[in-house]
């Protein structure tokens, strides 16, 4: 796997670097602001980008305004998006552009070293992982009236843990229920979501963004 890394301490810059390479992975280029990382992007052709979405000369949203286009000229580039607090440029900037290989954790979570690189593998390999937090947070920030106040408080753990980027097996275990329950419990988030199956549409994607983006809108 091949990474580039994108954050403005240097400390915890050069740390990530490190740790990955005792992990086998590649790290082929870092960089502390948009401007190198998007130049880095460019010349390595990473696999993986784990991007700070506060970063020089405001430190405001530069990260996700550099993920959004490096994504747009590597299509397929995985993103990790580290920040240390909840930002919701995230779910309309950047999962607007399509959740696969897209993840967001806070910045504490590296600390957690196996869950830092369990979410990192899982973007790379094309899934979604959302910090705990984060998810909770957004839920916590949908007003009443939201489709998301139909759902009853066992399918908002499941929600939430799709959310993760958990599949189903993994959403049982975490549960102690059934994998059957899951099931369940998924078809009746869709319904009321009103989530119908297409071609072009994965259910399971669409009932997390629509959270996020309804979490966002209603803020």
């Amino acid at each position: 796997m091949r990474v580039v890394i994108a954050e403005d301490d240097p400390l915890l810059r050069e740390g990530l670097a490190l740790l990955l390479r005792a992990e086998s992975l590649d790290v082929v280029g870092t960089a502390s602001d948009p401007a190198g990382f998007l130049d880095a992007v460019e010349m390595h052709k990473p696999d993986v980008a784990i991007v700070d979405v506060r970063m020089p000369p405001t430190h405001t949203d530069e990260g996700i305004v550099a993920a959004v286009k490096a994504r747009r000229s590597q299509p397929g580039l995985a993103v990790l998006v580290l920040s240390a607090y909840v930002e919701q440029a995230f779910a309309t900037d950047l999962l607007a552009e399509g959740s696969a290989r897209l993840g967001y954790l806070l910045k504490e979570r590296v600390g957690r070293v196996q869950e830092f690189l369990t979410a990192l593998h899982r973007v790379a390999d094309g899934g979604t992982a959302i910090d705990p937090e984060v998810v909770a947070q957004l839920f916590a920030r949908t007003r009443p009236d939201s489709r998301l106040d139909r759902l009853s408080p066992r399918e908002r753990d499941v929600l939430a843990l799709m959310a993760e980027g958990l599949g189903n097996t993994a959403v049982a275990e975490r549960l102690v229920v059934t994998e059957g329950a899951v099931h369940k419990h998924i078809r009746s988030i869709f319904a009321k979501l009103e989530l119908a199956p297409t071609d072009r549409t994965d259910r399971r994607v669409a009932a997390v963004l629509h959270y996020l983006d309804d979490a966002q809108r209603r803020a």
